[in-house]
């Protein structure tokens, strides 16, 4: 049998990787009477263990000792930890109140808030068709609460906390794998005395059964898992292809929010989902194009 090369291995990575992270609905919505404050604490601590597990396995202690042997470089890494932790809490949060359209829909936004951030605060420049996208995506919100009369916070704390996330995330000189151990490790301190406190207080559900148990220490590897694999994409593939696999992860949540949850998708709502996806197409052709152009110049 033919080996596969790199380019399809990293297909398959990436399609592994956002498929799971799809996914994540059907797990997260496993977890019912547990607050998702709760399953975030718990998905801090077992993700610490895991990724410390992984790192010790792959021999990558190196990066992460450099990096906490400069405590004073650990800002932004501390604003990453922040910004994925509240990213984290928001999604369980939605899937437990059955709010997962809004969270696809915060996940398809996400690319062009990342566009409107490098504009505004990095002041990179953008085409003309990329600056239409973000307009369209900015109509598609004001329209949710303008003729819906609903603001749709969680849609937008989604996309805000992770693309604000991936902005800081430039500035920190770590690998994704090192770089969430050390995020995850930097609020291990806050889950163990939160959990600490749960425990003393008998409101932890930890303790509640061994399912329990079994399902909260499984956020771990849950967490980690989609992340190798996609940092084996990253590594294989174009910014192109991974930015083109990206929206699998959003459009399986879509499916899942509406024919496994059944969530009421309106006729309103649905203009504004076709909104923000005309508004991906004109993006992610204005960045096909600029990059087919910048090759031929080369």
């Amino acid at each position: 049998m033919k080996p596969l090369n790199d380019t399809t291995k990293g297909v398959v990575y990436g399609l592994g990787a956002y498929t799971l992270w799809g996914s994540f609905p059907l797990y997260f919505a496993l977890f019912k009477g547990i607050p998702s404050w709760e399953v975030l604490i718990h998905r801090v601590i077992w993700s610490c263990l895991f990724l410390a597990v992984v790192i010790s396995i792959l021999k990558r202690w190196p990066p992460v000792v450099a990096a906490l042997r400069q405590p004073r470089r650990l800002g932004y890494v501390l604003g990453c930890a922040v910004f994925i932790a509240l990213n984290w809490g928001i999604y369980i949060y939605a899937v437990e109140t059955r709010h997962v359209l809004q969270a696809s829909l915060g996940y398809f936004l996400t690319p062009l808030v990342n566009v409107a951030m490098g504009l505004l605060i990095l002041g990179e420049r953008i085409s003309r068709l990329q600056a239409a996208a973000v307009g369209l995506a900015a109509v598609a919100i004001l329209y949710q609460l303008l003729l819906l009369g609903e603001l749709p916070w969680i849609t937008l704390v989604l996309a805000f906390s992770f693309g604000t996330y991936g902005l800081m995330r430039k500035k920190v000189e770590l690998d994704g794998l090192s770089g969430l151990f050390v995020e995850t490790l930097l609020l291990l301190p806050l889950g163990l005395l939160t959990l600490a406190w749960l425990s003393s207080q008998g409101l932890s559900h930890f303790s509640d059964s061994t399912y329990s148990a079994l399902l909260l220490a499984s956020s771990g590897a849950v967490t980690a898992i989609p992340l190798l694999a996609f940092a084996g994409a990253a590594r294989r593939l174009k910014l192109s292809t991974v930015g083109f696999l990206m929206y699998i992860n959003p459009t399986i949540q879509f499916l899942i929010a509406l024919y496994i949850f059944h969530e009421p998708l309106s006729t309103a709502k649905l203009v504004s989902f076709v909104m923000i996806w005309v508004a991906l197409a004109i993006y992610s052709w204005s960045a096909w194009v600029g990059r087919s152009n910048r090759e031929a110049s080369a």
